[in-house]
């Protein structure tokens, strides 16, 4: 008798590896968290290690109710996943990666889980992907016919990559600017002595107008000096009193 497939390596990986865990490698990196896995390394990483691994198949592994889940869309192009319920987060369906046992006493009507008895909508009988591969491994003895060929998988648009925090992007700055004003656009094609006149002819527009500010000001406070000294200097006139009946 020829034994079926068991597990593909991708797939005890995404049972055995450690995710939400800081990185070993990039200890001091910000966001550092293992929330990936690699199925070609059939490992975990965090969002610093992308560079390493950009042609590999990856998998972004999320947290829900303090459990790894995957999102549906993805995990169907590995493997099928009918009969899995599953959960909608951040508008997006995912389904749980391990089992989630629920001791039972007694068991009403309505659906429940193969493996873990947990109660389940209609018409799910699996309530994570580790249900399910238990369930065929268990009454199928082969996991190939469920598998799905995927030679490319890429993390969702939706997954932020942590840029690498410079000391300009700390201060949110662009270093060596100049703030432009004026309204003729500069030419891409003109050499490096038009860029330096056209960058002092804007310094000169710029200081110009400060200096200007700085007069106006000055002669605004003067002149508001002036009438508060008149103000001041005016005195007021004898009160008269009415005439008494």
């Amino acid at each position: 008798m020829i034994m079926g497939i068991q597990k593909p390596a991708w797939l005890e990986a995404l049972y055995t590896q450690k995710f939400f865990v800081s990185c070993s490698i990039h200890e001091t990196a910000k966001k550092n968290e293992k929330n990936i896995l690699c199925l070609d390394c059939c490992t975990s990483i965090c969002p610093h290690c992308l560079q390493f691994h950009r042609f590999h198949r990856l998998v972004q592994v999320r947290r829900y109710v303090y459990h790894d889940v995957v999102r549906l869309e993805d995990l169907e192009k590995l493997i099928d996943c009918s009969n899995v319920q599953a959960y909608t987060i951040n508008s997006a369906k995912v389904v749980f990666i391990k089992k989630r046992p629920q001791n039972r006493q007694f068991k009403g009507s309505g659906n429940y889980c193969t493996s873990c008895d947990r109660s389940l909508q209609e018409p799910y009988i699996h309530c994570s992907l580790g249900c399910k591969v238990d369930f065929l491994l268990k009454h199928n003895k082969d996991l190939s016919p469920y598998l799905r060929t995927c030679h490319s998988l890429q993390l969702s648009p939706d997954f932020l990559v942590p840029p690498d925090m410079g000391e300009d992007e700390m201060t949110n700055e662009t270093p060596h600017s100049t703030i432009v004003d004026c309204d003729e656009p500069m030419s891409s094609s003109s050499g490096s002595s038009g860029s330096e006149n056209m960058s002092m002819m804007c310094t000169e527009i710029v200081r110009k107008k400060r200096s200007e500010l700085y007069v106006c000001g000055r002669s605004a406070s003067k002149v508001s000096e002036e009438d508060m000294a008149t103000s001041m200097s005016r005195r007021k006139g004898i009160p008269h009193r009415s005439p008494m009946c």
